[in-house]
């Protein structure tokens, strides 16, 4: 009879960081090491989890013929992660499942507070709306130079067909990203217990390495030994 690990708790890890950070390839590489040590999870993502998600998906990240405000951008965000939370993470977690997420409510805060300059106390208080209480307990911080992180995302845009292109954020003048940065690292800063701060600069494989380490070692403090 083998051990097999059982978590006793749905457990929120995050993914944050600027644009062209290399947030979304760790968390889908964390998510396939999960797979291969049998340990339940969702790998999800903001925006864009849910059926309603990606319409506002193709909202908010491909430039269109309108323009909206940043106040309607922030609105938009929020309502994407109101169905995110109820439709697919709140039911993983129920489910005992570790949730890997793409982006959550602290982008909010880093992009439409500080990015966007609205006022963050107001933010907080519909982040937490939108959220339903719910909060990462995990959140990894990929940071880097925005000069680098946008020089990844742009070369990354010109592999892909102009109709593949999810690159209003990337067009945005390079102060709002130098905004971004500066909001995350205030945010880790607040909450240093919870955040992660990873240097961005490395290589995939040595980074991925640290992450699941990290990860292995929550993971660890939230299972159950039971026999298979």
């Amino acid at each position: 009879m083998r051990e097999k690990a059982q978590i006793k708790m749905g457990i929120l890890i995050t993914f944050e960081g600027i644009e062209g950070c290399g947030k979304t390839t760790q968390a889908r590489m964390a998510g396939k090491d999960l797979s291969r040590k049998g340990i339940p999870h969702i790998v999800t993502e903001e925006p864009g989890a849910t059926n309603l998600g990606k319409r506002l998906r193709g909202i908010l990240l491909n430039r269109s013929a309108f323009a909206f405000s940043p106040e309607a951008e922030l609105f938009l965000f929020l309502a994407d992660r109101a169905q995110h939370v109820k439709e697919v993470i709140t039911p993983a977690m129920q489910e005992n499942k570790v949730v890997l997420c793409d982006r959550f409510a602290d982008a909010t805060i880093a992009y439409q507070g500080f990015g966007r300059s609205l006022d963050r106390e107001i933010i907080r208080k519909m982040n937490r709306f939108s959220c339903g209480g719910l909060k990462p307990e995990l959140t990894f911080l990929f940071d880097l130079p925005v000069e680098a992180g946008l020089a990844r995302a742009m070369k990354r845009m010109s592999e892909l067909g102009q109709d593949s292109r999810e690159d209003r954020f990337e067009k945005e003048q390079i102060e709002f990203h130098k905004r971004v940065r500066e909001g995350y690292h205030f945010l880790a800063r607040r909450e240093p217990g919870r955040f992660r701060i990873i240097d961005g600069t490395r290589d995939i494989v040595t980074i991925h390495r640290d992450v699941m380490d990290t990860i292995m070692d929550l993971v660890g403090r939230y299972t159950l030994s039971g026999k298979s």
